[in-house]
């Protein structure tokens, strides 16, 4: 009896091959898909936490001009209040100035005016306005006026009451007495006197030639 060749056909290799095939291409897809919804994942991930930092840095950025604005505001309230009580010490000052120039501020009372004066100093009040320094609309205010011939500006010859200013801010100008040149009169100095002197001289050596 003879044995028959053992093995399958021909068409049955061949569909061994493509079902390995088959089988490898389904496992790629497989990965594939399971690496796709990781790589997702990974820029979800990278994108959230973009936002989450730059939502930290506006808030913290917030927060840092909150800080600023509550100092400044606190700033203005103390210098408001501050200026408010000082203000309120000018008449005080004044009394005190007056009698100084009478003679009056001695003893223990010369005591108290130099404490409450330096006080006030060091809160930032300053008193300005001196006989001789030019007339200043901004800083003085004129109570008084006249002309003189020793004056070449309009110049503060008397000070009738002192000014007070904190920092830049005025709080009082100085009430003062103004002194004006006297019309017609011209200093030997000025510019134009010399420039006239000039010319005379040069008509002078024009006539003698």
């Amino acid at each position: 009896m003879t044995d028959k060749p053992q093995g399958g056909k021909p068409g049955d290799d061949s569909a061994a091959e493509e079902a390995v095939v088959k089988a490898a291409e389904e496992a790629a897809a497989a990965g594939a898909a399971k690496a796709a919804p990781e790589g997702d994942e990974l820029a979800t991930a990278k994108r959230e936490l973009a936002e989450r930092t730059g939502d930290l840095q506006r808030l913290q950025a917030e927060y840092q001009n909150y800080r600023k604005r509550v100092e400044r505001d606190r700033l203005t309230v103390r210098e408001i209040a501050v200026s408010n009580i000082l203000e309120s010490l000018i008449p005080v000052l004044d009394d005190i100035g007056r009698a100084r120039e009478h003679g009056e501020v001695t003893g223990g009372f010369k005591s108290v005016a130099e404490s409450l004066e330096t006080v006030v100093a060091k809160l930032g009040l300053q008193q300005f306005g001196k006989e001789g320094e030019p007339f200043d609309p901004t800083q003085h205010e004129a109570l008084m006026h006249s002309y003189s011939s020793d004056v070449t500006e309009d110049t503060c010859v008397q000070i009738l009451q002192p000014g007070y200013r904190i920092g830049e801010r005025i709080i009082r100008p100085a009430m003062v007495a103004v002194a004006e040149p006297q019309p017609g009169t011209q200093t030997a100095s000025s510019p134009d006197a010399e420039a006239k002197s000039a010319d005379t001289d040069k008509s002078d050596g024009g006539s003698d030639s």
